[in-house]
C-alpha cells in the first residue's frame, strides 16, 4: 500500500534528482523508495542487491589479489 509523504528539500536538489530520475526512465518517487528501503534494510549490512549477485563470481581473480594495489595502478596511469 502506498502512502503521500511531504519532504522538504533544497530546490536546486529536487532539480538534479527530477532530471537522474528522467535519464533513468524512473520517477522520483521510485527513487526515494528505493533509497529509503535501502537505509532501511535489517540484517546484514552486507548484503547484496539482486543485480550484483547476478554478476558474483562472474570474475575470479587470483588469492593473492591486492585490489588497493591495483586501483591505485590504474589511477595513475590514467591520471599521469
Amino acid at each position: 500500500m502506498s502512502t503521500k509523504l511531504t519532504l522538504t528539500v533544497e530546490k536546486s536538489v529536487i532539480e538534479r534528482a527530477k532530471s537522474y530520475a528522467k535519464s533513468t526512465g524512473r520517477s522520483l518517487s521510485e527513487l526515494v523508495e528505493s533509497y529509503l528501503e535501502t537505509i532501511t534494510q535489517e540484517g546484514d549490512e552486507e548484503q547484496l542487491s539482486p543485480k550484483l549477485k547476478k554478476i558474483v563470481g562472474a570474475v575470479k581473480l587470483p588469492k593473492n589479489f591486492d585490489e588497493k594495489k591495483e586501483l591505485r595502478a590504474y589511477l595513475e596511469k590514467k591520471h599521469l
